[in-house]
């Protein structure tokens, strides 16, 4: 975030992205520069929006009242100056994150809020089941939960727009409806083009509704961009730094930063076969974690899945000495590489030593010998250079 007062600001998001590419904060880029423009549109338009922030429960009518519930959007319709969103969708590293992030600075709107889409559909579950036990008999939480985010924010920006879930494809097209029709606008970016959706799931046809009501009320705007900024990024960084110091910890804060647009993340909840996964620090796809945290929790093959798969970059705080002592540890941060690695998540580590002397002798420092090699690979060009599996 700029630190200038907001009188000193360039005026909307296209304003600031050509003032950060002449300070040489960006590279110039025709794509993003194209999005920018599109997103200057938008925010021109969207100044002093502030629509009712709540409206009458729907009743029962359409397909997707049918498909999705008991109750549709009725004769609700969204407000005659409702914008049009954006949905912008391009490939990883391309800026998408960061054009999102200067528009939503620049907003002029009352109510806004920017989440990352998976962090915002967890707490959507949250809520439903909070509202189902709070309210025993009532079996519809959609409208008052649509009440509740329209009162929030009148602008959601949604960062890494993807659906992998029954559970949230098949609340998704009644809850994007209701609010839609309280005259939400939303912008989101994407890996992953709205027709391509939940796209070879079971269910998939009850989730078309969806599809074409999103592409009703925002536009698809495909960002082309020159290169992959995020990995250049990172190839940059040095990605191992010992000993595990107040140096290093300077060097994490920093990369960190660099990669995730943020001095700090906010606190994230992964879902893992209906238990929870606490990720202290998390931004743009980078999480944040301390060894302890990481290693010294009960946590098991498919947490670690879950974070090499749901973030491209995980920054890990005081890798210690290990050994037949803290074997538990061990064990469970040689699980962690192997995940990281397979999905080419990159690791950006303070350790107490260089990977092949962190289980030098004792009992299975042989069996160490395999992630020391792979946290030696993990640290090169070339792998740096791969994409994310996500």
């Amino acid at each position: 975030m700029d630190s200038a007062p907001p009188e000193a600001r360039p005026a909307g998001p296209l304003a600031l992205y050509r003032a950060r590419v002449a300070a040489g904060a960006l590279r110039p880029d025709p794509a993003q520069a194209q999005a920018a423009e599109r997103l200057q549109g938008l925010w021109k338009t969207l100044r002093g929006y502030d629509p009712s922030p709540a409206a009458p429960a729907p009743k029962p009518t359409g397909l997707l009242g049918r498909l999705f519930g008991k109750r549709g959007s009725g004769d609700l319709a969204p407000p005659e100056d409702m914008p049009e969103g954006l949905y912008l969708v391009g490939a990883v590293g391309r800026g998408k994150s960061m054009l999102m992030d200067l528009f939503f600075e620049t907003a002029e709107v009352p109510r806004k809020k920017r989440i990352h889409f998976h962090a915002f559909m967890q707490q959507a579950h949250q809520r439903i089941h909070r509202w189902k036990k709070e309210n025993p008999g009532s079996d519809d939480p959609i409208p008052p939960l649509a009440d509740v985010v329209t009162a929030e924010a009148a602008l959601l920006c949604f960062d890494e727009f993807q659906v992998h879930d029954i559970t949230d494809a098949m609340i998704l097209g009644r809850l994007f409806e209701a609010l839609f029709a309280r005259g939400v606008v939303v912008v989101a970016t994407s890996n992953t083009a709205p027709d391509d959706l939940f796209k070879g799931k079971p269910g998939r046809d009850a989730f078309l509704p969806f599809i074409a009501l999103i592409k009703q009320h925002v536009e698809v705007l495909h960002l082309e961009a020159q290169g992959d900024y995020r990995r250049e990024r990172i190839r940059g960084l040095p990605t191992w730094h010992f000993p595990a110091d107040a140096r290093a910890e300077r060097a994490l804060d920093a990369a960190f930063a660099e990669l995730a647009g943020t001095p700090h993340g906010t606190p994230c909840t992964l879902t893992v076969l209906g238990r929870a996964v606490e990720v202290p620090q998390a931004s743009r796809g980078v999480a944040r974690m301390d060894f302890d945290a990481a290693c010294g929790a009960f946590l098991g093959p498919a947490d670690y899945l879950a974070i090499a798969t749901h973030f491209h970059t995980l920054v890990l705080d005081g890798i210690p000495r290990l050994g037949p002592e803290n074997f538990d540890k061990a064990r469970r941060f040689i699980t962690l590489v192997d995940a990281l690695y397979e999905h080419r998540c990159k690791l950006v580590a303070s350790a107490e030593a260089e990977p092949d002397r962190l289980y030098e002798r004792g009992e299975n420092a042989a069996m160490f010998e395999r992630t020391a090699s792979r946290l030696m690979e993990m640290q090169s060009q070339d792998y740096l250079g791969l994409p994310h599996l996500p």
